[in-house]
């Protein structure tokens, strides 16, 4: 009797999990926002019986978006200017552009931080000529979008004493330590990162703007405007103007329906608590969640968002 017992309770483990389909999330660093938001997803994901939905700490933007094509991941966090190059085979992706990318929800607005040491005295983009600058990891969403960005503020990058290619992760160690005297980071604010590199030495950010950003955003409409708000990070005591986009998370157009109508169903039926999550959500709308979408939308999300009245 007891074998046919634990024969039977191991069938019906087998079996609970056969029915199961198992999703992963691709992030970024783990000091990052992309992160912790896509463990507040799985959570969330995870209350459907029928889904196991696992996090994972990557390289960022561009890894998840190369691997969500290749079904290494079946989703992933991408900046919406990533999103709208790979799609239409731009920028990086000149030549390799993949019409199978598929948008599923937009997560919340990112901004770009160029932080920088006070005791540099760095306080535009033309004070970096001979500064030992974090450029952003290769591959990077992060260096994609700084690099973008010196080039409209033609400022050319071998200006620089030191290019550095250190993912954001380890930035703050690296500006403390003085290997580097600044580094760039399109994120959520505010963020672990940040504050950490704040509270070990002073630093400041750089506003991002001028007629030749104003130029820029009229070239690349995925990128809007934006301000970091003073007091948002020790030491930085007034606001920021900056440029952003969103952050979007992204499938394969094979990925199941069942599966993106169960992270889509997630976050708009548990908006609320969703939004208290972390702080990058708190100025979220249901609305905003199919704004700077730059792939079309997969067709069970869009389902889950017409259900919801958020889409018409």
């Amino acid at each position: 009797m007891k074998k046919t017992s634990v024969l039977l309770s191991a069938l019906l483990l087998a079996s609970s999990l056969a029915a199961k389909e198992f999703v992963s999330i691709g992030t970024g660093g783990m000091t990052g926002t992309y992160y912790p938001i896509g463990g507040a997803v799985c959570r969330l994901v995870n209350k459907d019986p029928n889904i196991k939905c696992s996090v994972q700490s990557t390289g960022g933007s561009v890894y998840n978006v190369n691997n969500v094509l290749k079904n290494e991941l079946t989703f992933g966090f991408v900046q919406s200017d990533v999103v709208y190059d790979k799609y239409n085979g731009k920028g990086k992706f000149e030549g390799a552009a993949d019409e199978n990318l598929r948008s599923v929800i937009s997560i919340y607005p990112e901004l770009l931080a160029f932080v920088v040491s006070k005791s540099e005295n760095i306080a535009k983009i033309d004070d970096l000529a001979g500064k030992k600058f974090n450029v952003g990891n290769p591959g990077s969403g992060n260096e994609v979008t700084t690099l973008a960005v010196l080039k409209a503020k033609n400022f050319d990058v071998e200006k620089l004493g030191y290019r550095g290619v250190l993912t954001v992760q380890e930035c703050p160690h690296a500006l403390k330590d003085k290997k580097i005297d600044g580094y760039t980071f399109m994120v959520g604010h505010p963020t672990a990162n940040i504050t950490d590199a704040a509270n070990s030495l002073p630093i400041d950010i750089l506003s991002i703007d001028g007629a030749e950003i104003d130029k820029m955003l009229s070239e690349f409409p995925y990128f809007a405007k934006g301000v970091i708000p003073a007091g948002t990070y020790e030491g930085v005591d007034k606001d920021v103007n900056t440029i952003g986009v969103k952050a979007v998370l992204v499938a394969n157009k094979g990925v199941s329906d069942a599966a993106v109508k169960a992270v889509v169903k997630a976050i708009v039926d548990n908006f609320d608590e969703y939004k208290t999550l972390h702080p990058a959500l708190k100025s979220i709308t249901k609305q905003s969640l199919v704004e700077g979408l730059s792939a079309p939308l997969h067709p069970a999300a869009e389902a889950v968002f017409k259900e919801a009245g958020i889409l018409k």
